[in-house]
């Protein structure tokens, strides 16, 4: 379930996914064969069995790689997982340090904040610092959506200590029950992707930046979604280049930003955007860019609570204009979605 697919600088794949019970999974890693795919002597990287969460599909865990080669990895833990925070659900963290041969003790990384509830995310820059994000309360009192906030807490020293989690938003609030994803690109810059909760009502999706090592944040909503419900969202980042790209779903369609690194001033968003993938009922992105600068965009359709089902994909030339190269197929489980890696030929590996 829920798999999850990272590229190294040597161009070696890395693989992320859970197994076993939805509501007491757990987290599975391993590099992929580079001849056929499949992944290679698998580890288990929750140390207490059954401490990850499939269920609602965006509380899974997600990853990233350092740039000494250590593997970063977060994830919202089930109800009998600990160590547990002073209030409500941990949000655990373990690393693969290059030389170890197997992942460290998990460790919760909330300690102020309460009502953790859309799965959290993980970036790491070239620096070593690391960087995990999640939304919640103040942890004073039972937060409304339009009253959460996204925080980060940072590790200086490659995972092996973290400061406790600070805010990075004020207003807006966030849908509390939707994904983000984090990212950095090859400067260093960070990207957080989030969907909001202004009002309870609007529920825009929402891109962070840091140009400064997460010191600040500058705030970019990218297209407003007028619901009263949570949609259960997860974006998606990937490098194009020297640009991020991070795609999106609203009602029922996929859209894509492209994001060319630091700026001086919050990057403006057009009055309107085109949907990549029409819908209906398109859902939970993915995506990868190889050296020709081409991009396969990865989703599902038809999936929901509870409820598999298919997998589209599309390939974008250069310019991020749809090819006549996609289609769609039955196949995605229940609780999950795709993955997609480029390959050092060019070619792509989707995973689901």
């Amino acid at each position: 379930m829920q798999p999850q697919l990272e590229v190294d600088t040597r161009q070696q794949a890395h693989c992320l996914w859970l197994d076993g019970e939805p509501a007491a999974a757990n987290v599975r890693y391993a590099k992929l064969d580079g001849t056929n795919g499949f992944p290679a002597r698998p580890m288990q990287v929750n140390s207490q069995a059954g401490s990850a969460l499939a269920i609602g599909t965006i509380r899974g865990p997600q990853f990233a790689l350092g740039p000494s080669g250590t593997v970063h990895v977060v994830w919202n833990g089930s109800g009998t997982a600990t160590p547990k925070p002073p209030k409500g659900s941990p949000l655990l963290y373990s690393r693969l340090v290059p030389g170890d041969t197997g992942f460290e003790p998990q460790r919760n990384l909330i300690h102020g904040t309460a009502d953790l509830d859309g799965g959290g995310g993980i970036a790491a820059d070239p620096a070593g610092h690391v960087y995990a994000f999640w939304h919640a309360g103040d942890g004073q009192v039972q937060t409304r959506e339009d009253r959460r906030k996204v925080y980060v807490a940072e590790s200086i020293d490659d995972g092996a200590t973290f400061a406790p989690e600070r805010p990075i938003t004020r207003d807006g609030g966030a849908c509390g029950c939707c994904g983000l994803r984090a990212g950095t690109d090859a400067a260093g810059h960070l990207f957080v992707a989030y969907r909001g909760a202004r009002e309870m009502i609007h529920r825009e999706t929402i891109v962070l930046q840091s140009n400064d090592a997460g010191i600040s944040f500058q705030s970019l909503p990218l297209q407003d979604w007028a619901t009263g419900s949570c949609p259960m969202s997860l974006p998606a980042i990937a490098r194009l280049g020297s640009s991020t790209q991070i795609a999106w779903e609203t009602e029922g369609r996929i859209y894509l930003r492209a994001f060319p690194g630091p700026t001086s001033s919050p990057p403006t968003t057009t009055p309107s955007e085109t949907a990549l993938v029409p819908g209906p009922g398109a859902r939970l992105p993915a995506l990868a860019s190889n050296s020709r600068g081409e991009t396969l965009l990865v989703w599902t359709e038809g999936t929901g609570w509870n409820r598999g089902g298919r997998l589209g994909w599309r390939l974008l030339d250069r310019s991020g204009t749809p090819t006549d190269q996609g289609g769609v197929r039955d196949g995605i489980p229940v609780w999950s979605f795709a993955a997609v890696v480029a390959r050092p030929d060019n070619s792509f590996l989707v995973v689901y």
